[in-house]
């Protein structure tokens, strides 16, 4: 008489234990996708998307990129949290350990893993005003040179950095204007060749400077939009970013890997087919 019972509570066990067993495998793996997607995302490739338009035509409204963060080593503005918990050790560590501590408290003022940016190169880098808001921009001047804009055209080191004219083309500005403007093939000392468009011609605000020196350990950094960029030659007293110290920045932008037009959603994914810029998807930035 016993056994149809204890079947009976056999067979109601068994799915428990299991539906259990399933939803903690299901945890698990949940947990383990968070903690690869968190570790990738902080020591390999970061996305960010592109709010303006400093770095059209390379870089547009609504573009979705990669940025590489091994590509220049590691500082406290491009693996958040790390320098906290580096602390945290370190004290526990001298508070605790009666041996010698192989904590070193000046660990994060700088970089590790250190590979300093190419001249060319499309970074994403921290606001020195503020350490907090993300400013993209290309690499134009290293430390020790000269820079200088005469007449909208580009001065490193004394020499006109040369410039070819390809084509005019349509530009909408922030107010819905859309006019043509003048787009250069620009080549950097060092061989970079990137495309840059002067809304302003030759006679933006910003088209004529004074002489800049970069100091040690910073970059100049400008945007290809030239007369609609807020960079290098903006200073902080005027808002803009100055010189760029090198622990500032957060990595290599290497490839715009979504695009959609500013007019709509992400999230509107029904809307994809007309407001996707198929063009742009997984397009190297250089």
């Amino acid at each position: 008489m016993s056994e149809p019972v204890q079947t009976g509570n056999a067979l109601e066990t068994k799915p428990k234990v299991v539906q259990e067993d399933g939803l903690w495998e299901t945890i698990k793996v949940i947990l383990q996708a968070l903690v690869i997607a968190l570790g990738v995302q902080t020591i390999l490739f970061q996305p960010f998307t592109i709010p303006s338009g400093s770095m059209i035509p390379t870089l547009d409204i609504g573009d979705y990129i990669f940025v590489s963060k091994y590509s220049y080593g590691y500082s406290e503005y491009s693996v958040p949290y790390l320098p906290q918990v580096y602390k945290f050790l370190a004290g526990w560590s001298n508070g605790l350990l009666t041996y010698s501590t192989p904590f070193d408290p000046h660990f994060f003022d700088g970089r590790f893993f250190s590979s300093p940016p190419k001249r060319g190169d499309v970074a994403v880098f921290k606001l020195p005003t503020d350490g907090e808001t993300d400013y993209v921009k290309r690499v134009i001047g290293l430390p020790g040179d000269t820079i200088q804009m005469k007449m909208g055209r580009l001065y490193i080191n004394g020499e006109a950095v040369p410039r070819t004219l390809i084509q005019s083309v349509h530009y909408t500005d922030r107010f819905g204007k859309t006019e043509d403007v003048p787009t250069y093939n620009e080549t950097l000392p060092g061989g970079v060749t990137h495309v840059i468009i002067q809304r302003d011609g030759d006679h933006g605000m910003l088209a004529n400077t004074d002489v800049y020196h970069v100091p040690p350990d910073n970059y100049f950094m400008m945007g290809d939009n030239r007369d609609n960029s807020e960079d290098s030659r903006v200073p902080p007293s005027e808002g803009g970013p100055g010189y760029v110290p090198l622990k500032n920045f957060i990595g290599h932008v290497v490839v715009t890997w979504f695009s959609i037009r500013p007019e709509y959603s992400f999230w509107q994914f029904w809307k994809w087919p007309v407001s996707i810029r198929f063009e742009r998807l997984f397009r190297a930035v250089h």
